[in-house]
This record gives structure tokens, C-alpha cells and sequence, in this order.
């Protein structure tokens, strides 16, 4: 009994030393924990007053800025959705005067498939790469696009790449099969039959009710042709 006794007071006097030596630590550093404890409230407080006050408002003002270049982009003016008409922006001014924005990070797509229909394909990979979406669509159709970039500027390797990416980053029923029939196509351009064939295969097996999938068994009979 005593042995126990003599261990919880021996646990006591353990605690009542550690509190001591917080408590000595605190004082003798209180002046440095003050300033890191009012350094963490300046960056906490920055942060929401940059997203309240400065954020916010540059993104209401971006997406009104955008509102002419959407327009140009349905219209097909793809010049003037690019670098605006004079009074509006387009979407070019519009990723550099508003970075950080939504509304620059949507501008960003619209300037890439923009700089793709007008031929300037560099320039349109580097718009799509920086645009960022978790929308299932929208980024698949984001990161196609830039495959059809590679595609036109003949790097056959990196568009096939882009388009196996754009088929497996979310993958679902619509796109899947698109960009996995357009990377088997760019695999036999390169004559590498038997990536082609493999996709083939996985559109008629995973894909079957697809548009791709309605004549995929003459692509994989012409395919296993070359492979044999």
C-alpha cells in the first residue's frame, strides 16, 4: 500500500515540476510568445480581410469584365473573345488582371479552347494548364483539349498522354469513351497497334453502350491485322 502511496506522490511532485518549468518557460519567453501569438492573429485576420475585402469584390468585378468575352466566345468571334473589343476586356486581360479569381481560373478555359480554334496551339496548352476544375466535365473536356493541342502541333506522344488522362480523370459514360477512341487513333499514327487494340478492347468491353463502342469491332479486326 505505502509503494503505491510513495508512486501517485512521486506522480505528483513529476506534475507540480513539469507546471513549474511551463510555467518559468512562459514567463521567461512571455515577451516572444506574445509577438508569435499576435503574428498568428495578423496572418488569420489578413486572411480573411484579403478574401473579404479584396478578393470577393475583384471576383464580382472579373465576372462582370467576362460578360462581353462570353458573349464573343458563343458568337464564335474568337479574336475578340480573346483580346476584347477596346472597352471590354477579353479573356486574355482578363487572367492577368484578375488572377486568383474564379472568374480568371473559367477565363483561363475560354482563352485556351480560344487560342486552340484559332490555331495558336501553345499558347492554348498553356491556358488549359492552368486552369483548375473539379468539374467531372468541363476538366475532362479541359485536358482533351490540350491532347488536340499536342495533336496539331505533332507530338503524337503527348496527345495520346492527354487524352488517356482526359478518359481516366473522371471517368464516366459520355467522355471516357471519346478521348479513349481518340488516344487509340493517335496510337495507330504512331503504329503502335497494340496500344490501339488494348483500347479498342476496353471501349467495347467497358463502354458498350457508347457511340464509340457501335463500330469499335471493325477497328479492333483492323488492329489485330497489323498486330499478328
Amino acid at each position: 500500500m505505502s509503494k503505491k502511496t510513495d508512486q501517485n506522490d512521486d506522480l505528483i511532485v513529476d506534475v507540480e515540476e513539469v507546471y513549474s518549468k511551463t510555467e518559468t518557460f512562459v514567463e521567461e519567453n512571455k515577451n516572444i510568445l506574445t509577438i508569435v501569438v499576435a503574428a498568428i492573429a495578423i496572418v488569420v485576420g489578413g486572411y480573411f480581410a484579403y478574401q473579404s475585402f479584396y478578393l470577393k469584390p475583384l471576383q464580382v468585378e472579373a465576372q462582370e469584365s467576362m460578360y462581353m468575352a462570353e458573349q464573343y466566345f458563343g458568337m464564335d468571334s474568337m479574336n475578340l473573345a480573346i483580346y476584347g473589343d477596346g472597352p471590354n476586356a477579353g479573356f486574355l486581360k482578363i487572367t492577368e488582371e484578375y488572377s486568383g479569381t474564379k472568374a480568371a481560373n473559367l477565363a483561363n478555359y475560354y482563352l485556351g479552347i480560344a487560342y486552340l480554334r484559332t490555331g495558336q496551339y501553345e499558347a492554348a496548352i498553356n491556358a488549359l494548364e492552368d486552369f483548375n476544375s473539379d468539374d467531372v466535365m468541363v476538366g475532362n473536356v479541359a485536358q482533351g483539349a490540350i491532347g488536340d493541342a499536342y495533336l496539331e502541333l505533332g507530338d503524337l506522344k503527348k496527345a495520346a498522354s492527354n487524352y488517356i488522362k482526359a478518359a481516366e480523370r473522371s471517368e464516366n459514360e459520355f467522355s471516357s469513351p471519346l478521348y479513349l477512341m481518340r488516344a487509340a487513333r493517335t496510337y495507330e499514327m504512331m503504329n503502335d497497334y497494340e496500344k490501339a487494340l488494348d483500347l479498342y478492347k476496353e471501349i467495347k468491353t467497358e463502354y458498350k453502350d457508347s457511340p464509340q463502342a457501335q463500330d469499335v469491332d471493325k477497328l479492333i479486326s483492323r488492329a489485330e491485322a497489323y498486330v499478328q
